[in-house]
């Protein structure tokens, strides 16, 4: 019995002719022995949800940095919106939801400590530049399992690294993560900023929550109905213009009353400037990181500026902290 193949059959008669079937993914870069249960998305998403860099999400600002709460977002808790959002739609749409899942539990992998703030940080500092989206598809193919990566399949991959708003994800899977990431973090950053006490729900300006809803639940169900009615059926994922207008708008009106409000973002230039500390002093110490950097500057040609923002993506906000207080914060001598 191949429960794997018989999943795969399943596929065939039950998705929707735009789907990505298992059966016919691209592969992966290393071929491998299939499984006799799992089909080759599902297999790329249990190595991504049991990745170290998955676990380290938990401890990675989202918009907040150090917050006085437990009901923040992070970066994991986002990650998980991002999946459960788009693994709706894909649902509703008759599309593949174990690659979708896959894709959007791996979208943010690459992100660094204290979120943007970190991003900007090291793609300032560093001659290749920075972005976390590329850094993602880095930490997957290269990084996890000390220079291995995971092998994971071309589609899985292709949906990480597109998930940007100007990414072109060549599966509709993909297409759907891209549009979850961003209905997820305009919804739970407004409750944040809400919980932080940034802005009222009446502050909103009515002309957006007229027409997307006067709640998250309303938001949320709004644009989600819409992109399923829209996209039923059709080659592509879409919203009605007035639903998308209205979405644009708010991120619009987010990215400057909360992504740039002095309140949210008071610590974040502190935080760049210990990231870029960090940066180059481990520039000029390398034999300090740990050796799964050392061996791919010395056996994988890696340039040591790409691997040390490749060690300090991969910090969380706390151990960042921790290792610029070892380096750089006198301690006192106890008697």
């Amino acid at each position: 019995m191949n429960i794997r193949h018989e999943n795969e059959e399943i596929e065939l008669a039950i998705l929707c002719e735009y789907a990505s079937f298992s059966r016919y993914s691209k592969g992966r870069d290393v071929e491998e022995k299939e499984c006799d249960i799992r089909t080759c998305y599902q297999r790329d998403r249990d190595r991504i949800l049991h990745c170290k860099a998955f676990r380290r999400l938990k401890h990675k600002t989202q918009v907040f940095l150090a917050p006085a709460g437990d009901h923040y977002r992070t970066r994991l808790t986002h990650t998980l919106e991002v999946s459960q959002i788009a693994r709706t739609i894909a649902k509703a749409l008759r599309m593949n939801e174990d690659l979708t899942e896959a894709i959007a539990l791996g979208h943010d992998l690459g992100h660094t400590p204290f979120g943007h703030a970190g991003e900007s940080a090291l793609n300032e500092v560093c001659e290749e530049g920075f972005a976390h989206y590329r850094q993602s598809l880095r930490v997957v193919e290269l990084l996890e399992k000390k220079g291995q990566g995971l092998n994971l399949t071309k589609e899985v991959r292709d949906g990480i690294v597109n998930h940007r708003t100007s990414g072109h994800p060549s599966t509709m899977e993909g297409k759907i993560v891209r549009i979850s990431d961003k209905i997820a973090y305009i919804n739970h950053d407004i409750d944040d900023a809400i919980r932080g006490k940034i802005l009222l729900e009446e502050d909103l300006p009515k002309e957006y929550t007229n027409v997307l809803g006067h709640s998250k639940k309303e938001r949320l169900n709004t644009m989600i109905l819409d992109i399923v009615r829209q996209s039923q059926g059709q080659p592509d994922i879409i919203m009605s213009q007035e639903i998308e207008v209205a979405m644009k708008e708010l991120r619009k009106y987010m990215f400057y009353h909360v992504y740039s409000n002095p309140v949210a973002k008071g610590e974040e230039n502190k935080a760049k400037k210990m990231l870029q500390f960090l940066y180059e002093y481990y520039l000029k110490h390398q034999n300090e990181m740990p050796e799964e950097y050392i061996w791919l500057i010395e056996k994988k040609n890696e340039t040591a500026g790409r691997v040390v923002c490749d060690y300090i993506a991969g910090m969380s906000d706390q151990y960042s902290v921790r290792k610029f207080e070892e380096l750089f914060v006198p301690t006192f001598w106890m008697s």
